[in-house]
């Protein structure tokens, strides 16, 4: 997988996404951290995964490579719009949605509106359900672009805090966060007070009984920035068919950290 990946039009944007494998289809939805793009969250999983699935990960207008329209209001209504226009314009009936925190909450809502779309969910660290934010969402939403603040963030999302003195990855995602365009359409979606953000992700206790798909929740103990247990926890006693798993020694980036065992999370749960 490198960073270049295709182009389409989808829901009238012009749509930067990833594609590889054969098989059942996939769709890998990213989450929303400063600089974060589905090559940034998904380029570990993509080789193994690709064996035996086709996997498409798009960039979530306004994020990575997808076009970022000026004067953009962003909202979950933009963004969910925008992944079921790009399901339809592929044909991808029927699919499995992998989500990572916000992308997590996206795949919930698409699961809502168009259940005749989704096959299972994966859903990792995910939100989707209301919570009082905490310190270390509100700093990632919040971040202003310095190698200091990109090091204190990935210190945040790793359980191994050696990740933070990885100086070439946090050269890496600091410069990924100051791309042209990136900033801006960045600091516009989560605006203070952010609570607010939290709360129009989430999906109310009775839409979540609704969704009947089986649910795949995976979560890292010792996360932060969206606690197991004001989020998939309570996923798990909500939704109908869900099932829970957590990594121990494990933070918010659970595909990064834990890459193998979540590759066989995911292709266990698919298989059954």
């Amino acid at each position: 997988m490198s960073e270049n990946g295709k182009y389409i039009e989808a829901g009238g944007f012009k749509t930067h996404f990833h594609e590889a494998g054969e098989g059942e289809p996939i769709l890998l939805i990213h989450g929303s951290g400063p600089g974060v793009s589905a090559w940034a969250n998904w380029r570990l999983v993509f080789p193994e995964l690709s064996k035996q699935y086709k996997l498409y990960a798009p960039d979530v207008v306004g994020f990575g490579y997808t076009e970022r329209p000026e004067n953009m209001e962003y909202s979950v209504n933009v963004w969910v719009n925008h992944m079921i226009s790009f399901i339809e314009t592929l044909n991808l009936e029927n699919l499995s949605i992998v989500g990572n925190s916000m992308g997590g909450a996206l795949a919930l809502h698409i699961a809502n509106r168009r259940p005749d779309l989704v096959k299972k969910l994966i859903l990792m660290g995910s939100v989707g359900i209301e919570f009082p934010i905490t310190k270390e969402l509100d700093a990632v939403w919040g971040y202003e672009p310095s190698v200091e603040n990109m090091r204190a963030l990935i210190a945040t999302f790793a359980y191994d805090q050696s990740a933070a003195s990885n100086d070439d990855l946090v050269e890496l995602r600091y410069k990924a966060s100051i791309q042209e365009g990136f900033q801006e359409a960045f600091s516009a979606m989560f605006p203070a007070p952010r609570q607010r953000c939290v709360d129009a992700l989430a999906l109310s206790e009775d839409q979540l009984r609704k969704i009947e798909i089986p649910v795949l929740l995976i979560h890292g103990r010792e996360d932060r920035i969206i606690p197991i247990e004001k989020t998939s926890w309570k996923l798990s006693k909500i939704l109908p068919k869900a099932e829970l798993h957590v990594f121990s020694e494990c933070g918010h980036w659970t595909q990064i950290e834990k890459t193998q065992p979540f590759i066989n999370q995911v292709d266990d749960f698919l298989k059954r």
